[in-house]
């Protein structure tokens, strides 16, 4: 069986957990946790990354220190995860579901000054696929209209817009180091802010609220309990495999850049002569090289197609569900519609595949697949 992700070892992942473990400080914030913030500060240019348990985690800290409550609005591609909107939907705020373009997949940005009211709080970013949002336009809607804008860079670290990393647009950035990523250490993530403000009220929400951070800089005696926060610290073992792998992360984008330019090119023809579509990756924007996937012209062919490469022991899968038709949403919003209409999402959600894309996919299995999806009959 080919699979659609394995992870894998990259550099000194063993070693550093090993070092990290006999050390005996294996809780959060200690020596790895540290030089992986300061490895992601250095090449990023960023004046803070705090490293968390999560993206997802990373992104309820985005809405802490954004002070979203109850009743207020934010705006959120439909076509994404369920932590984008779920971070800020915990603070009792309501999703505003913008649809997506249909070449990228990103949030649309023709449509999203239609959609902000007097309510909305923020602007919610997804980079899908690693490949950069219209950021000029949306920073111009969203300084016209004083609201903040956050990225949900899961897919996008170290890919560039206009030529800038994505992640450094907005007030703040939330990063994942999920096993599907391509820098991972299973389950991890990361805090990027853009903003200084922000960055001691955010050493205290990710250490449950307290000014613990001072304490270990001897800045204060004894810490307290200053702001509603929760346990959002990495431990230190976790931390040294994901230094290990940020440590090769030149290496880890070559490799992936070559097994997508593989897909594209082998797969070009076959694609133009059925329909099929493959990822848009627009002038201005450096991607990240995360995944390859093709989009089908009806949802039959997807499932068909789905089905030819499993007979041929290869795994793909399909992506996100869009948000606004969920069974959350129309339970929890009956009589107030988060969206009006947003084909684009429902059709990639209907008609998207995603081929199987790690690090170390070899050429002769890639072979495989590109093989096998050449036989398929519509």
């Amino acid at each position: 069986m080919i699979f659609f992700n394995r992870s894998s070892v990259e550099g000194e992942e063993i070693r550093y957990i090993k070092k990290a473990i006999t050390s005996g400080r294996v809780s959060g914030n200690h020596v790895y946790g540290k030089k992986g913030e300061a490895l992601l500060q250095k090449v990023l240019g960023v004046p803070r990354a705090l490293i968390t348990t999560s993206c997802t985690h990373a992104l309820e800290m985005t809405a802490l220190l954004l002070n979203i409550q109850k009743d207020d609005e934010f705006i959120v591609p439909s076509f994404t995860f369920v932590s984008t909107a779920n971070a800020f939907v915990l603070r009792g705020a309501r999703p505003i579901f913008c649809d997506i373009r249909p070449d990228t997949l990103n949030l649309d940005e023709s449509k999203l000054e239609a959609l902000i009211t007097k309510r909305t709080r923020a602007i919610l970013v997804v980079h899908y696929a690693g490949i950069g949002c219209e950021m000029e336009t949306i920073l111009k809607i969203a300084r016209r209209h004083d609201v903040p804008v956050v990225e949900d860079n899961a897919h996008g670290l170290f890919g560039r817009y206009r030529g800038k990393l994505l992640g450094t647009f907005g007030a703040m950035a939330a990063l994942s180091f999920h096993e599907t990523k391509n820098i991972t250490c299973g389950e991890g993530g990361a805090l990027l802010l853009n903003e200084k403000r922000y960055i001691q009220r955010a050493e205290m929400i990710r250490e449950k609220g307290t000014d613990r951070s001072k304490f270990d800089l001897r800045q204060v005696k004894k810490y307290s309990w200053i702001e509603v926060g929760s346990s959002y610290v990495m431990s230190d073992v976790l931390a040294a495999f994901l230094l290990g792998q940020l440590e090769k992360w030149q290496d880890v984008q070559q490799k992936r850049k070559k097994i997508w330019l593989r897909y594209e090119q082998r797969l070009g023809k076959w694609a133009q002569r059925h329909g099929v579509r493959q990822p848009y990756v627009p002038k201005e924007c450096e991607q990240a090289y995360h995944m390859y996937y093709l989009l089908m012209p009806f949802p039959e062919a997807r499932e068909h197609f789905i089905a030819h490469l499993a007979r041929h022991k290869i795994k793909a899968v399909f992506h996100y569900l869009p948000l606004h038709k969920s069974p959350f949403i129309k339970k929890n919003y009956p009589k107030k519609p988060t969206v009006t209409y947003c084909p684009e999402s429902e059709r990639a959600s209907q008609c998207l595949v995603r081929l199987p894309f790690y690090n170390k996919l070899s050429e002769k299995n890639q072979s495989k697949i590109i093989q096998a999806i050449i036989k398929f009959n519509f």
